[in-house]
């Protein structure tokens, strides 16, 4: 039941939290290209103190919503759907065919050229919006549906911390890295202490923050350290994880990924768009958002049903998880943060944006209206 109540705030906060980013996206697209255009764009490349405000959004305050990601994957692992191995059996091969395919069509466009460091870009799903638009279908969708594409969203966002954390650090500070995982080692032991006060985890979270940001490895991973230092207990909401958790879903889902989706959405489009679908990655993007997802989805969970290491709930068909799959195309905030760290140059990263953009439009329209249809057959 605890774990029941959880998951319906959490999916009840996603969907809000989803919609939003639609509005805040739309607003900031047309933004850029009104007469309000320079004013709007120089307006996020304003300078405050050595970093821009796009910076200090990208590398700080996102630091916040991989927190926040880190809690919901510690919550699934003791609490959720990943606490047991047959539940969690289905989204996790679901996730992974879901990355390994999308990465693995990217690939084949871009092998051997400046942008197959891109790879990690249609990997990932925005669980805000699949779960946004997948509530607008109401109450047709089945709650082991719900619960599947959450699930696969959560694990498909271990995997991309897992990507940011291994193939997108450049270069290591040792010491800084060392000290940083010396005040992880620090929290883990007021883990183990029991200590439940607010403060300890806080100002050590800032200076894991810190040393991990001049570390080389970027800044967010002590997000979700942080996370897996808070103390869980069994859930309840006397549980440090549990409050924190509550806490932040307004912040983060009102506040912190609006001002992420309005700073790298200022794209002026006027001849952008076409420029941007040749560049050589956006094809990659495109094809492993739009296909590659829901075709890895589906063949991993498939498949591994057929060799009986997982199992389709009774309540939804296949049909279904194609459909779901097609939501998990849903790239958007994920797929831009990784955007950011494969490419340097302006044009990569503004034609990647367009083309997950597009992606994305794409996939929450087709999987809506397909879902809409099936559940109607």
């Amino acid at each position: 039941m605890r774990a029941t109540k959880l998951f319906t705030e959490f999916f009840d906060s996603e969907k809000a939290s989803g919609l939003v980013l639609i509005a805040v996206t739309l607003l900031s697209l047309l933004l850029a290209n009104s007469v309000f255009q320079e004013s709007y764009v120089q307006f996020w490349k304003m300078e405050l103190g050595s970093h821009t405000l796009v910076e200090w959004i990208n590398d700080g305050l996102m630091a916040i919503f991989f927190l926040l990601i880190g809690l919901e994957l510690e919550r699934e692992i003791y609490a959720g759907e990943l606490s047991n191995l047959k539940k969690a059996s289905l989204p996790l091969f679901g996730a992974l065919g879901g990355m390994l395919v999308p990465a693995a069509i990217y690939l084949a466009f871009n092998w051997g050229t400046a942008s197959q460091s891109g790879a990690g870009i249609p990997m990932a799903t925005d669980i805000a919006f699949a779960v946004g638009a997948l509530s607008l279908l109401g109450k047709k969708v089945p709650t082991s549906l719900k619960i599947f594409l959450t699930a696969l969203a959560v694990v498909d966002d271990l995997g991309a911390i897992l990507v940011i954390a291994i193939f997108y650090t450049k270069s290591l500070a040792f010491l800084n890295l060392a000290i940083a995982l010396g005040v992880f080692g620090a929290l883990l032991l007021c883990n183990r202490m029991r200590i439940h006060s607010f403060w300890p985890y806080a100002i050590g979270g800032i200076a894991l923050w810190y040393f991990m940001l001049h570390s080389g490895i970027h800044a967010t991973i002590a997000g979700v350290l942080l996370a897996f230092a808070l103390p869980f207990g069994i859930g309840d909401k006397t549980s440090i994880s549990y409050r924190w958790q509550r806490q932040l879903h307004f912040p983060v889902g009102f506040i912190i990924l609006p001002l992420f989706a309005l700073a790298n959405t200022c794209l002026p489009l006027s001849g952008s768009i076409g420029t941007a679908l040749l560049h050589p990655s956006s094809l990659g993007i495109i094809l492993g958002l739009v296909v590659g997802k829901p075709l890895g989805i589906f063949l991993f969970a498939y498949g591994t049903t057929r060799l009986g290491w997982s199992h389709l709930p009774a309540d939804f068909k296949w049909k279904h998880i194609f459909g779901a799959g097609i939501l998990g195309g849903i790239g958007f905030t994920m797929s831009i943060f990784i955007s950011l760290l494969a490419f340097q140059d302006e044009a990569s990263i503004e034609a990647s944006k367009i083309a997950i953009l597009l992606a994305s439009t794409a996939a929450g329209i087709m999987g809506f209206l397909y879902l809409k249809r099936s559940f109607n057959s």
